[in-house]
């Protein structure tokens, strides 16, 4: 079990510590809702430094990436961001991730934890370019600090303006007392925000400073149970539930950052899937009886005959009622569609409903 930069930090406040994708990770420190609530309304810093970064160099960089991501890495510019994912061969996703361009010729890759050295492998694989790879995910931290009043609580540490970091965004800049700093506005949670890449032998007074300038606005740390329902509100996918080998990007909903104005690994067929239409697809229900979904529940029809199933599934702490994410039949995934989960062995009532659940 790996531990990160901050685990004994975890530990020392009494968070209760899980194995997570090899990581010794905090799931939680007060509780999921309190934990919840203070990222939608004030702040809080999420230890993300599981995640994986690795970093592309050299004049076909863009041509790699291009070549194994869904989405057209062409249009970023210096200091922009883009969510794509990485198709494999039989219509699935080896992993979604995030690509940042650095510089001209250099880009950096930011992976799922789990996924760390399938990713690693299936680029080299596919890298007969010549362009320079490494492997820094054992060498960099990663905080995401989340919340309306992040910006705010956060501004006196950095000479850069903080506000003025878009959505998808970033800028390499001074941070909490350290150089060259990743300060990107890529957040999971939708409630603002940003994250903070840095290097391991930082993180741990970069955290104190974080935590000493946000004292005045609440500043909590979160767990990684707060960040699972902060995303499942927003609708945003994570790999291993919604999305994994099996799942086209065309049936998770993930058309916007499939692009066939260029050829990528199973293009050919994910265009022809686009053209003749899905059989499935990955909706967003609420309950509209009582009952809480959870992962890998069945979804069956007003018929009983099971249609689908659950990828992710809880109990709103922002809005007070049962949500989930699953696949089902075409013919089920319009809004209003009714649907049933079946919940020990009882089928409960719930319908189809537009993303994102939680509305600012």
């Amino acid at each position: 079990m790996k531990n990160t930069a901050l685990s004994h930090i975890h530990e020392s406040l009494g968070a209760k510590m899980v194995p997570f994708a090899g990581f010794n990770m905090p799931v939680q420190y007060e509780g999921v809702n309190i934990e919840h609530e203070t990222v939608r309304n004030a702040v809080g810093v999420f230890d993300v430094s599981h995640m994986g970064e690795f970093l592309l160099t050299g004049k076909n960089a863009l041509a790699l990436i291009q070549k194994v991501t869904s989405n057209d890495a062409s249009v970023l510019e210096i200091g922009r961001a883009q969510y794509s994912c990485l198709p494999n061969n039989e219509g699935g996703i080896v992993d979604d991730l995030i690509v940042y361009r650095i510089k001209e010729e250099q880009y950096l890759l930011v992976v799922n934890a789990s996924n760390i050295e399938k990713d690693w492998e299936w680029i080299s694989v596919h890298n007969d370019l010549d362009v320079e790879m490494k492997n820094l995910s054992d060498d960099y931290s990663l905080l995401a600090i989340q919340g309306p009043k992040a910006v705010e609580a956060m501004q006196s540490l950095s000479s850069i303006d903080l506000a003025a970091i878009k959505y998808y965004h970033f800028e390499v800049a001074d941070f909490a007392g350290f150089e060259h700093v990743i300060i990107s506005a890529t957040g999971y949670t939708g409630s603002g925000g940003f994250e903070i890449y840095c290097k391991n032998d930082q993180v741990e007074q970069i955290w104190n400073k974080v935590f000493e300038a946000g004292a005045a606005f609440g500043i909590k740390p979160i767990g990684l149970a707060a960040r699972d329902t902060l995303r499942l509100e927003m609708g945003f996918c994570l790999y291993g539930n919604d999305i994994n080998d099996t799942t086209s990007p065309l049936e998770a909903g993930l058309g916007w950052i499939t692009k066939f104005t260029k050829e990528f690994t199973n293009s050919e067929n994910l265009k022809k899937q686009k053209e003749e239409g899905v059989t499935r697809k990955l909706v967003a229900f609420e309950m509209v009886e009582r009952g809480i979904p959870r992962h890998d529940y069945e979804i069956a029809d007003a018929n009983g005959n099971v249609v689908g199933i659950v990828t992710s599934g809880t109990q709103s702490p922002s809005l007070g009622i049962a949500i989930g994410l699953g696949y089902v039949p075409t013919a089920l995934s319009g809004i209003d569609s009714e649907i049933f989960i079946r919940i020990r062995n009882k089928d409960v009532k719930a319908k189809v409903v537009k993303l994102p659940f939680y509305k600012k």
